[in-house]
């Protein structure tokens, strides 16, 4: 039996409807409950979609998943697939390790390193904070001064919480939209100045440390890559406009013909390096070279319904609409059918 928490939004409601659709036993969890070791009794198997924006998964999310599968419990996404999520100081080291194609990435830990770092590099580079996706916390830094005031927070009072942050977002996305809906939205963000959301505000403040990498000029758009099994499936995002970032454009293109082939052999490789169940990889290109930005195992499910198909793990093409968290679904079945035939 597989058991699956749900929340409203994210790949569940997909997987209940899988396991509905093909009969197979499942049972809803709340991993949140004091006795979920208890609930997951007689269960095979544990699917979660756990949220890098949810202060109380972060809390606990890691611990559980290696707790389970400690208990002999197959669990998705699983440690090696989730224990980098939402963390790019853990994703340099991890690629860095598995000599996967990572854009140059520098961290330092006291204010006296990070200031002798910045005297003897080359400017632009991307400031960026260790957890937020959707562009959050990623910041252009020029020069030499606005690294130093960057430093000065980093290793002061740090970055909290941007309550203006939705706002702009929202203010963004209707400047690209002129839609009824997005002006609505930048009412939304305006609650959120007065309003903050209470799970965000619990978030930690990030400080004490500083992370960077090279700016690679010259990219009009990034190549996100995900690969789940023996499956892959990608867009490339046009970058915004007078921006250098291209997470949350909204500006994409599904055809299949754009998207070089050599990222997805790098994903499938890096994928089997890192044996996760399902990672994300955004690219871009040095001198015609793909490097990668950072990875997730977790995504915005809604953005890869009009991908036209897919390729397997030879590149060959398939052609044809799908939902990826069905494919989560049918590999976790096949490692519990896999374990009971041994």
């Amino acid at each position: 039996m597989i058991a699956i928490h749900h929340r409203k939004t994210g790949f569940s409601e997909k997987w209940i409807e899988y396991c509905k659709n093909k009969n197979i036993a499942y049972k809803i969890v709340n991993c949140y409950d004091n006795d979920i070791i208890e609930q997951l009794k007689g269960c095979d198997a544990l699917m979660w979609h756990w949220h890098h924006t949810d202060s109380k998964d972060i809390l606990f999310a890691r611990q559980l998943i290696y707790s389970l599968e400690m208990m002999g419990k197959k669990v998705f996404p699983n440690t090696k697939t989730s224990w980098h999520f939402d963390d790019k100081l853990g994703q340099k080291y991890l690629l860095e390790a598995v000599d996967s194609p990572l854009i140059n990435s520098y961290v330092y830990y006291d204010k006296h390193s990070a200031l002798n770092w910045i005297e003897k590099t080359t400017f632009p580079k991307v400031f960026k904070l260790r957890g937020g996706a959707g562009a959050e916390n990623v910041k252009l830094i020029n020069d030499k001064n606005e690294a130093r005031g960057y430093i000065k927070k980093a290793f002061g009072k740090g970055f909290g919480l941007n309550r203006f942050a939705p706002l702009k977002e929202r203010v963004w996305h209707f400047e690209r939209d002129k839609s009824l809906k997005s002006f609505i939205n930048i009412g939304r963000g305006l609650g959120r100045v007065l309003l903050p959301n209470k799970i965000k505000k619990n978030l930690p403040v990030q400080k004490h440390y500083m992370y960077a990498q090279d700016f690679i000029p010259d990219n009009d758009s990034d190549i996100r890559v995900i690969v789940i099994g023996q499956r892959a499936f990608a867009i490339k995002r046009m970058i915004r406009k007078n921006d250098f970032r291209a997470s949350g454009s909204g500006n994409i293109i599904y055809d299949p013909k754009q998207i070089p082939l050599e990222c997805v052999k790098l994903a499938f490789d890096t994928t089997r390096k890192l044996q996760a169940q399902c990672i994300a990889y955004d690219f871009v290109f040095l001198k015609g070279i793909p490097k990668i930005i950072e990875i997730s195992y977790a995504f915005n499910r809604e953005v890869y319904l009009d991908c036209p198909g897919y390729w397997n793990s030879s590149l060959g093409w398939i052609e044809g609409k799908f939902y990826p968290e069905f494919f989560m679904v049918e590999d976790m079945i096949d490692i519990l059918q896999n374990e009971m035939d041994n």
